[in-house]
This record gives C-alpha cells, structure tokens and sequence, in this order.
C-alpha cells in the first residue's frame, strides 16, 4: 500500500508539470487529427474525451467500484491497460504516468487499441452522454 501511495504521490507531481488542457473543442480536434482519429468518428472522441477529462491531460479518476483508476484525457483504466510501475505494461505497455502528460501520444495509441477491441462502449462516460447529441465541431 505504501508503495501505491508513493506512486501515486510521484504521478501527481509528475502531471501538474506536464499537463495540458484544451481549452476549446476545436484545440483538441485539431491534436485528435494529428494522433490519426478519424473524421467520422471525431464528434464521438469530442464527446468522450468532454465527459471522461473534460479535456485534461493529468486527470487521476478516483477509485472504481474494483479499486482501479483511471488515467488521462482518455480515462484509461490501470486494471486492463496501464502499469501502475515505473515499467510499461498490461494491455498498452505503458505506464500509468504515460498516460497523463501533454503529450497524448501514448493515451491515443491506447485509446486506438481499446476502441478496435470493445468500441466506444468501453468508456462510461461516452455511453452515459454521448449517444446522441454529440458536439458540433464543424468550424474546426
């Protein structure tokens, strides 16, 4: 436990140095296209990404129901995907850090592959508020 807390202790310093907000939908559209997010599909990662972080990089989620969190503008899961070590690993390979700094290179290649494997139901917060009325993001 002590060990957990000292990890987590670290990610948080670690974050509030190397986090980033988008401040307008159209900021994060524009860095979704570059991590290769399609055009089709990009109301959709708006949305998840609005209602998982509301945009922030180094959001820690608290602890689920099973004691995981979840990590990033993507709120990826540390039970499935990420290592709460300073060595990547589990379903990503990549640490749990990895997945909170400015750079989202990491969270998209993590969010690509959890997407081709489940979908966008594998997020909570696309299924609870992103079924229909999505956000206009035209003008981007």
């Amino acid at each position: 436990m002590k060990r957990f807390i000292c990890f987590l202790v670290f990610v948080a310093l670690y974050a509030c140095c190397n986090a980033k907000y988008f401040k307008t939908h159209c900021d994060l559209v524009h860095e979704l296209r570059k991590q290769n997010f399609p055009e089709d599909q990009m109301r959709d990662w708006v949305c998840l990404v609005d209602s998982e972080s509301a945009r922030h990089t180094d959001v820690i989620g608290k602890p689920n129901k099973n004691g995981s969190r979840d990590y990033g503008l993507f709120q990826i899961n540390d039970n499935f995907w990420c290592s709460n070590s300073t060595i990547p690993g589990k379903g990503c390979r990549v640490t749990c850090a990895d997945l909170i700094t400015d750079d989202i290179t990491k969270a998209s290649i993590c969010a690509h592959k959890i997407f081709r494997r489940q979908g966008f139901p594998a997020w909570h917060g696309w299924t609870k508020r992103c079924q229909g009325d999505l956000p206009d993001i035209s003008d981007c």
